[in-house]
């Protein structure tokens, strides 16, 4: 018998799940599903090395071989679960072709199944990633545009959609990002952040993507996985890339392997769980990562400590991973780097990303890095310490010997301070001095440019609403992060200042339907119907720096220099040198203060030579600079020097 097996679904029978094919096989003969994966690989690979993931009933005993050109079986693993079966394969030189992997037991009639070996897209490998050039949106994926409400409920999915729950589905999908293009693309975006678009089958809560339960499928309510791929395509045609979010440390509780085990170590901590799946009443509780981050880093914490962080779950629906497992470890790493090569990706987010095994994640990320040289991964360590996220930065030198591979974090440090100074009354140390003070702290990281910086994202309250509905001081705040020596992130609906709760955390609200995405919105971004003037004016405003900043090459590359505040207006400069020799080529003046100010230029020549006019940014008019600069109020004031002595 022979069964083909491609990229995409494959049933013989009765229809089976993405990634599974059906055939008759041992027990009594009857239909078994057999499950593989990864879906397919490619031809000139850098991780050539293939384990497949075999799944199916007592498939442990089956005697593999293979029938190909180049591609060499080079064994087999098992573990103490009969069910699953692990097929290394060495492809390196190999041709693109369909092989035949075939299975016998004894006792049983053998049967092949058709595995792909593609041909890699032509500049796969050179693909450039995302950096300090792009300007980064990111996307709620059932919050932001629904493109197909046919497929806003599935049959095989739990949670129906219900857009009047904030914590429930709504309908949003990759269709309605597609048809977005061209909005995002006059805005200015050029790479986009999307929230995880995995499958989520969960019977509630579904809808933010984080809680896994199949690694190769795309949620059908989001589309298939060739609109993903689909999406990616179009989005490169209008100079945007796709960033996956990617998450290696948890899974969702209904995941199939939660129903079969691969081993009895594949998950940390399992028992608490499957004892209350199997309604025991003795089942033990669940053990709780502590979130205490730095125990990692700690030279002071014991081994308990540790393990209590990276060990434990995020929350009950959500088992965490023990990246320890030789096999899952392998799995992972094969699943991120498929989505890459497949989706045509341009960056992974990482999700929680210090709460996976350490060591574990040195070889996931020079795996991937190895894979595409110019590719950029961005890690979440949600923290005010700068200390503690530097440490998981390539370059840096850890005390304890650690060397990470990552190239960028999250900044939370500086977004924090960033709010926090715009928040507060001006003091001796608060307010924009807070501000201008903690960059000093870019010494502890190996290369502070490649933060990424944001405004907000799906886990913060939202901007315009932390800094008390002030137009004024929401553009300060999106000009810093867009003007700053990072790589820029912001999130959908901050252009038209969608509003939240402040207090404590608000996920469903915070992540808001995007106005215009659902036919019939009374507010429509897209149509430009029904925004206010201040929606407008932040529109406007964040349009028109967006787009700037894609032709300032002295902010993606150049030096930033900055002068310490004076009576709440603070300066910093972006020059096209690192040194800051050639002069400024851009001006950000910050006026904290609500009354107008008369700002001496004398101060700053330094750095603006002797220019006496700059373009504003924003209003496109000629400013003069001569030995005073007038400042209208609160605000954020952009002048661009284009011809700096």
């Amino acid at each position: 018998m022979k069964l083909s097996h491609l990229s995409r679904c494959i049933t013989l029978g009765a229809l089976a799940t993405v990634g599974t094919v059906t055939l008759p096989f041992l027990a009594n003969a009857e239909e078994q599903a057999l499950r593989i994966e990864p879906l397919n690989w490619w031809a000139g690979m850098q991780h050539s090395q293939l384990q497949l993931m075999v799944h199916g009933e007592d498939i442990a005993k089956a005697k593999v071989s293979i029938k190909a050109d180049g591609v060499t079986l080079k064994g087999v693993e098992t573990t103490e679960n009969p069910n699953y079966l692990f097929v290394n394969l060495d492809t390196q030189g190999a041709k693109a072709q369909s092989f035949e992997l075939t299975f016998e037991q004894p006792g049983q009639a053998q049967f092949s199944v058709t595995y792909d070996l593609l041909k890699r897209d032509k500049g796969s490998a050179a693909r450039q990633g995302f950096s300090n050039k792009d300007v980064i949106y990111l996307i709620t994926p059932d919050r932001f545009a629904n493109g197909d409400p046919a497929n806003d409920n599935q049959a095989d999915m739990i949670e129906q959609a219900d857009r009047s729950n904030p914590g429930g589905r709504h309908g949003g999908d990759i269709q309605g990002i597609i048809n977005s293009l061209d909005y995002l693309a006059d805005l200015g975006v050029t790479q986009l952040w999307i929230n995880p678009l995995t499958e989520n089958n969960q019977a509630e809560y579904s809808y933010h993507g984080y809680s896994v339960t199949d690694h190769y499928r795309i949620d059908p309510r989001f589309g298939s996985n060739d609109d993903y791929r689909q999406l990616a395509i179009e989005a490169k045609q209008k100079g945007i890339g796709i960033i996956a979010d990617v998450v290696v440390n948890h899974i969702g509780s209904n995941h199939w392997w939660m129903d079969d085990l691969p081993s009895q170590d594949w998950v940390n901590r399992p028992d608490g769980f499957l004892k209350k799946q199997a309604s025991t009443q003795d089942a033990p509780a669940i053990d709780f990562t502590t979130h205490r981050r730095t125990t990692l880093q700690d030279p002071y914490a014991v081994a308990k400590d540790k393990r209590d962080f990276s060990q434990g779950w995020f929350v009950e629906s959500m088992p965490d991973l023990n990246q320890e497992q030789p096999l899952l470890a392998n799995y992972l790493i094969q699943n991120s780097i498929w989505w890459v090569e497949y989706a045509q990706l341009s960056g992974i987010r990482e999700d929680t990303y210090s709460y996976a095994d350490k060591d574990f994640l040195v070889d996931w990320t020079r795996a991937i890095m190895t894979e595409y040289p110019k590719f950029n991964i961005v890690g979440e360590e949600w923290t005010g310490n700068p200390i503690t996220v530097s440490y998981w930065q390539k370059g840096k030198v850890n005390s304890d010997g650690y060397q990470s591979e990552l190239p960028s974090l999250m900044d939370f440090p500086l977004y924090e301070t960033l709010i926090k100074a715009l928040s507060e009354e001006e003091g001796w140390s608060e307010g924009m001095m807070r501000l201008y003070e903690f960059l000093a702290n870019d010494v502890v990281y190996a290369d502070p440019t490649q933060l990424v910086l944001f405004e907000g994202n799906h886990d913060t309250n939202r901007l315009y609403s932390l800094l008390g509905d002030n137009l004024a001081l929401t553009k300060m705040a999106l000009a810093y992060v867009l003007t700053s020596n990072r790589i820029p992130q912001i999130f959908y609906g901050s252009e038209i200042l969608m509003q939240s709760p402040t207090k404590d955390r608000n996920d469903g609200i915070t992540r808001s339907d995007f106005p215009g995405g659902w036919q019939g919105d009374a507010i429509s971004v897209f149509d430009n119907k029904g925004l206010s003037d201040d929606q407008q004016s932040m529109l406007s405003f964040t349009r028109t720096l967006l787009n700037f900043r894609k032709q300032a090459d002295f902010i993606h590359s150049g030096g930033l220099r900055h002068y310490v505040p004076q009576d709440g207006v603070y300066v910093q400069m972006r020059c096209a040198k690192q040194d800051c020799n050639d002069k400024a080529r851009l001006m950000v003046i910050y006026n904290k203060l609500e009354k107008t100010v008369e700002l001496p230029l004398s101060r700053y020549r330094d750095l603006l030579g002797d220019v006496r006019t700059a373009q504003d940014v924003i209003s496109g008019e000629t400013v003069t600079l001569d030995k005073t600069l007038q400042i209208e109020g609160q605000g954020v004031t952009l002048l661009a020097i284009e011809d700096a002595k």
